[in-house]
């Protein structure tokens, strides 16, 4: 008996359901068994599949195929096959393995592979050893001998997952390759992506959608129409074996989830396409576990700046988990936000009242519509970062040079109301003409001035004195936001450092230590015309946050954190600058000590070089970045273990950068591109 078992999943990472798709009535699947059941060797086909509930929905597609199923395991595809093969073993002579994503296998290419296994008598027969055949029509059949031997000793997960490796890396099997006429290995018939199913859609059409077209026919008009096949040409042949579980989910993720991720600055191309390991099973410390449980350092950004604390940290945790126990979210509030308020303003003798939000983008949203409220004039000065928000990103349209200071200059306006744009009015960082230029121009508009304290570079002497003054003077209110620089450098604030106080303060990131709470803290003058404007929230009301950031900064005070990771910072900053020096490379070295941000002062090579290191880095088990948060649990041992490593990677990057073919070469190898 010749058995074809194809393997089928309804669960695909980067395409779900892609082989229930239909082109012309018919699924793809279906398409794939009518065309299989032509063959004039095959005597029997499996669909073998998995006992994931979400595979019911494929087992209920089969039964109206009159082909038989088996269901077993999801990540052993090689046990699968073998349990697949128990009701018929006695009678199996060959296993044909097909794969459901390969919806043109054509029954004629089949049996002249299985004639050519029989007639050479060969363990392993196949189009794939060595690819001629486009990806799409690969075809394996082995003795059932062989399969049985595989079973049993096979040892690697990935000889289990893909079935046949065992059998083609094994010299005792004899094995063979049959080739095509000519070459067609470039040409992509599976189906992965969106752009594989408009491919396959154009074929059908074109052969007015008859599902048993010859395969010699399919070839022969994609040689003639280079055009379509670049709709899918751009995806690498067999990825899914060679990929990471990462890249994977990823690209799903893009598919389904615009920009791939909810945060710009945790998408995979911000650091390095198809390397970066965009997700996490678990993290611990300053550890972080990927999909496939690698372990990784990570002295890049912390949960983005939110974990000063370090990861998983058990204070923390055992706080929220005992108040979780008793319930997040009812219909009367939470006595922590009481608690939480009388804290931060404790903390701020200069504040009276508060307001909470769980993102840093809504607390500046709110800290905008009070003072709006507050104030008669309506438009405001900014300088620095402050959200996603309308009222902010309008700032670019009409000062795009200024606003590529705080961001890339990718980010888009797209949505934003263009009037919005006549609000809102950049001025630059320690620059106290340019800011009274501005405010001259606008004097009977502006009545409000919104800023970061710092970060990159540090207030010159009695900048913030000038601004809070003329603020007063000009009766302008005064907004500070350190949802990034709060608990840096102090506890509270960076504007308790230089004892200059603003109308309103926003906190955020470090706050939780990795759970979602923000602050609006404020003079009461000005925080109660929160109650004259509308600014409501369902879930600003949970437990978790309010009770995350009373265990936060009561950790934080008994172990000062802020001295520690501004004592460690600032030794990391000295330590490269040191390193750059020797290797010879200009660069910058700037941020908060505890915040330690580094740029190559080789503007057009910046970026090329900055993501030869995140690679480099990667291979040594650190995700590193140019720039580096600071938290508590990079302990002495890491740090230093760190920039060991890091002095390695820049004197390898200092010599491609001598030999300036071989740095060209590898950065365009890793297709590095923001």
């Amino acid at each position: 008996m010749n058995l074809v078992i194809i393997q089928a999943r309804y669960s695909s990472t980067r395409f779900p359901g892609k082989i229930l798709k239909i082109i012309n009535g018919k699924s793809l699947l279906e398409i794939l068994i009518l065309r299989i059941k032509k063959s004039k060797l095959i005597d029997k086909i499996i669909i073998a599949t998995t006992k994931d509930k979400n595979d019911n929905k494929l087992i209920n597609k089969i039964k109206k195929l009159n082909v038989d199923t088996y269901r077993g395991s999801t990540n052993n595809v090689l046990k699968r096959y073998f349990c697949a093969t128990k009701k018929f073993n006695k009678t199996i002579k060959n296993v044909i393995r097909i794969t459901s994503d390969c919806p043109l296998i054509d029954s004629k290419l089949i049996d002249k592979i299985v004639l050519k296994h029989e007639k050479n008598n060969n363990d392993y027969t196949s189009n794939t050893i060595v690819p001629t055949f486009p990806d799409g029509m690969d075809i394996e059949v082995f003795k059932y001998k062989a399969l049985k031997k595989a079973f049993k000793f096979a040892k690697t997960k990935f000889e289990k997952e893909h079935v046949t490796p065992f059998i083609k890396s094994n010299k005792k099997f004899k094995r063979m390759n049959i080739k095509s006429d000519e070459d067609f290995s470039k040409l992509r018939l599976t189906i992965d992506y969106e752009e594989d199913l408009k491919l396959l859609k154009k074929i059908f059409q074109n052969f007015n959608y008859d599902i048993y077209v010859s395969y010699i026919k399919i070839f022969n008009y994609l040689k003639k129409n280079e055009k379509i096949q670049k709709i899918n040409n751009k995806y690498i042949r067999d990825e899914g074996s060679i990929m990471s579980s990462t890249n994977k989910l990823w690209k799903k993720a893009k598919t389904i989830i615009p920009g791939g991720a909810m945060l710009y600055s945790k998408r995979q191309e911000v650091f390095l396409p198809d390397h970066w390991p965009a997700y996490f099973s678990k993290s611990k410390g300053c550890t972080i576990w990927d999909l496939d449980k690698k372990k990784y350092y990570d002295l890049s950004l912390m949960g983005v700046g939110t974990n000063l604390l370090g990861y998983s940290n058990s204070k923390v945790d055992k706080f929220v988990e005992k108040t979780v126990k008793k319930g997040n979210m009812t219909t009367l509030n939470c006595p922590e936000e009481v608690k939480l308020a009388e804290t931060l303003i404790d903390m701020h003798p200069w504040s009276d009242m508060a307001k909470f939000t769980r993102s840093g983008g809504e607390a500046n949203a709110v800290a905008i519509r009070i003072a709006r409220t507050f104030s008669k004039k309506k438009k405001i000065m900014v300088c620095g970062y402050h959200g996603w928000h309308d009222w902010y990103l309008s700032s670019k349209i009409k000062n795009q040079k200024l606003f590529n200071n705080h961001l890339p200059k990718s980010i888009k306006t797209n949505g934003v109301p263009n009037t919005l744009g006549n609000d809102i009015f950049i001025f630059k960082y320690n620059d106290i003409e340019n800011f009274l230029n501005i405010y001259k121009k606008n004097k009977n508009q502006i009545g409000i001035v919104k800023m970061e304290v710092s970060r990159n570079y540090p207030p010159n002497k009695n900048y913030l004195e000038f601004i809070r003054k003329f603020c007063d003077k000009e009766k302008l209110l005064l907004i500070f936001d350190e949802c990034t620089s709060g608990f840096r450098e102090t506890y509270g604030g960076l504007h308790l450092k230089y004892n200059v106080s603003p109308d309103i303060l926003i906190l955020g990131k470090a706050l939780g230590n990795g759970y979602a709470i923000n602050a609006i803290i404020g003079k009461k003058f000005v925080m109660k015309f929160a109650e004259k404007t509308h600014i409501s929230s369902t879930f600003w009301t949970e437990r978790i946050g309010p009770t995350a950031a009373i265990a936060t900064l009561k950790e934080m005070k008994r172990i000062k954190s802020w001295k520690y990771v501004t004592k460690y910072g600032s030794y990391v900053k000295s330590e490269w600058s040191k390193i750059f020096k020797e290797n010879n490379l200009k660069t910058e070295i700037n941020g908060l000590d505890s915040m330690p941000v580094f740029n190559f002062k080789q503007k057009k090579m910046n970026q090329a070089y900055k993501s030869f290191i995140i690679l480099e880095m990667l291979k040594k088990g650190f995700l590193t970045s140019n720039s580096l948060y600071v938290s508590t649990a990079h302990t002495p041992y890491i740090i230093n273990k760190y920039l060991k490593n890091f002095s390695e990677v820049i004197k390898k990057l200092k010599i491609k950068i001598q030999n300036k073919s071989m740095l060209i070469n590898t950065i365009s190898k890793q297709q590095i591109n923001r």
